[in-house]
């Protein structure tokens, strides 16, 4: 067995690898950016290497500060993580030149699969079946432009070397496609260093299969069944489950076997993870089910496997890397129960899902009965803009689906994060959603109804009523309502208002008196002067009001400013030119994502202050744009 180990790659999966390594007796080294210096997987390893700058490519790509970092450590083997330089074949080759062992498939399989091009081609060879589209050298807009239009819309544009949802466009209309190309390539070339793309036909009713499979030094190829990734937002993951709802013991045998016969086809060795796209419009059917693509990594998902199977897939990495068989047969393995996974983002869905970053104050998971918490930040850390905003994964395991999801629901519901803002209540109405509930979810559904679900919760005068009566016991001077008299004040007429501040918003309400129960869950903070009201997964601050309206510009008076820290890409209009509601302004590119910023309502363009190219900081003044006159 490996002795010491070094994890190249940071935040939870690094937490998730160190405690595993950590119950075998295997000593850990984690590397650090300057922006990770007091993480936590740098807290809970043995030892830690810093390994330069915050931004990724200054850090956690540099393969040979990573090796340096382990022969310095004295480290036997070198564990990837996911994302980062995970699925990068030149780095396992480095570090297994280097005389290290490589927690990780074979080079050869990783290049084999790395490019989806190449990739399906050998698919197809192997007998696995795949999409309709197009694969091929050319890659001038004209030619994939005329494949597109010969596949027919709508078509979905990926990027060869892609991932996680980036690099990925779909397409409705030939006339988009020129700017969801132009798009895509961008994007790819950020995340990948590569711009070629391939194009898939759109599956109308598509669900997101995909199958656990694992191999050794010996020969050995099994699966650990299948997990559904259905529940998506712009092609990343939400909520995962295992086992798939609907699934039937003959099509699980038929799409589990095409990816024991994907592994083979490439000699695997290690965790992987076969993709499949499945018509889902006459439930499952395999012959309805078409590989997509495999990544030669531990999944983010992975959880969900393991809680379903009782094994510990880290650990099953460790011991092929060590060179042993794997510890269970294919008749060994069983599915109990069923689990699912949410991924918690320190994002704000009422507008956008823009990243929310800055201190994590308050911190604290909700619980139930069958609960797991994968996580890589603690109470008082930093959500740093260079890295993905994941705060946790929240995994929830029960005897049957409706039991998994709602013990889900009850852990994300009650969780507190404060003031960094979470996608908490918008898992919660997913959770609730009838359609997911019945489990009936295709990847489009968060497309089509997701706007009512990232609308933001918000505080009833009931729960407005009980923060004051709360507050008004505490500050000296401020009129709670106290046996119906609210507003008081002498020599001044009473009032059938209260104004409160809420996330520093003035909030003037009719409070309510009817006496009904409070079951709202309320925190008192520390100056005891406002209380923290929580409402699935939503926190919000509620305080005496001192100001009689709120400072700064926002979009409601034309004032457009940059949601976080990032650089500008591409700047769509000119000062002067007249706009419309909703038409994108300028393009921000940050957290690893681009995100669009647009006119609110018809206007002129009165002030630009970006250049493409140019980095901008949290607040600065991008645009102005004056309302058009009625």
């Amino acid at each position: 067995m490996i002795t010491s180990l070094l994890i190249a790659n940071r935040g939870e999966i690094a937490c998730r690898v160190i405690r595993t390594a950590r119950r075998l007796g295997i000593r850990t080294v984690a590397v650090y950016s300057d922006a990770d210096a007091n993480a936590l997987h740098v807290r809970s390893a043995d030892e830690a290497v810093h390994i330069g700058p915050s931004p990724v490519r200054e850090s956690y790509l540099l393969g040979d500060r990573i090796i340096a970092a382990a022969r310095q450590t004295g480290a036997e083997a070198i564990h990837p993580g996911y994302g980062f330089l995970s699925e990068n074949a030149e780095f396992a080759q480095a570090v297994i030149d280097a005389g290290l062992i490589w927690v990780g498939p074979n080079p050869s399989s990783i290049t084999a699969m790395g490019l989806k091009d190449a990739a399906k081609t050998l698919m197809q060879e192997a007998g696995v079946p795949t999409t309709p589209g197009y694969l091929g050298d050319d890659q001038s807009a004209e030619r994939l432009k005329a494949e597109a239009d010969k596949i027919g819309y709508p078509v979905l544009i990926k990027a060869v070397a892609g991932g996680g949802g980036k690099g990925m466009r779909k397409v409705d209309a030939a006339e988009d496609f020129a700017d969801s190309l132009l798009s895509c390539r961008r994007e790819a070339a950020s995340s990948f260093g590569n711009d070629q793309v391939l194009l898939e036909k759109w599956v109308t009713n598509p669900r997101h299969i995909e199958v656990q499979v694992f191999g050794d030094t010996h020969g050995n190829v099994v699966h650990l069944f299948e997990r559904d990734c259905s529940l998506q937002r712009r092609h990343q993951k939400v909520i995962e489950e295992a086992p798939a709802p609907g699934m039937d013991a003959e099509t699980r045998e038929a799409i589990c076997q095409a990816a024991v016969r994907a592994a083979k086809a490439v000699d695997y060795v290690g965790a992987g993870t076969i993709e499949f796209i499945a018509d889902g419009s006459e439930g499952l059917r395999a012959d309805r089910i078409w590989f997509m693509e495999m990544n030669t990594r531990l999944q983010v998902e992975h959880p969900v496997t393991e809680e379903i199977t009782g094994q510990d897939l880290v650990e099953w990495q460790l011991r092929v890397a060590s060179g042993e068989p794997l510890p269970k047969r294919q008749d060994e393995l069983a599915i109990h129960g069923w689990a699912m996974e949410a991924r918690l983002y320190a994002e704000d869905p009422a507008k956008g899902f823009l990243p929310s970053i800055g201190k994590l104050d308050i911190l604290q998971f909700g619980y139930s009965a069958g609960e797991r918490i994968d996580t890589g930040v603690y109470e008082g850390a930093e959500v740093s803009p260079f890295y993905d905003p994941m705060i946790a994964k929240v995994i929830a395991h029960g005897d049957d689906r409706d039991e998994a999801r709602l013990r889900l629901r009850a852990i994300v519901s009650g969780s507190t994060v404060y003031p960094v803002k979470t996608n908490a209540s918008f898992l919660v109405k997913a959770l609730d959603h009838p359609v997911f509930a019945a489990g009936d979810v295709d990847t489009g559904l968060i497309g089509r109804e997701g706007e009512a679900m990232a609308e933001a919760p918000r505080l009833s005068d009931h729960d407005l009523t009980h923060a004051a009566r709360w507050i008004g016991r505490n500050l000296s001077g401020f009129s709670p309502i106290v046996d119906g008299l609210f507003g008081f004040r002498l020599n001044r007429k009473p009032t059938d208002k209260i104004a409160l501040a809420v996330n520093g918003q003035r909030t003037e309400f009719a409070p309510s008196l009817d006496g009904s129960p409070y079951h709202t869950p309320m925190r008192e903070m520390p100056n005891r002067l406002e209380q923290l009201v929580l409402i699935d997964g939503a926190a919000f601050l509620v305080g005496p009001s001192r100001a009689s309206g709120t400072g700064g510009g926002d979009a409601a008076d034309g004032a457009i400013l940059s949601p976080m820290p990032g650089r500008i890409i591409a700047v769509a209009v000119q000062a002067g030119q007249a706009v419309s509601k909703g038409q994108k302004l300028l393009t921000l590119e940050a957290m690893k994502m681009e995100h669009s910023l647009v006119a609110p309502f018809d206007g002129t363009v009165a002030e630009l202050n970006a250049a493409e190219g140019g980095q901008v900081s949290e607040g600065a003044l991008l645009a102005k744009i004056e309302k058009a006159e009625s």
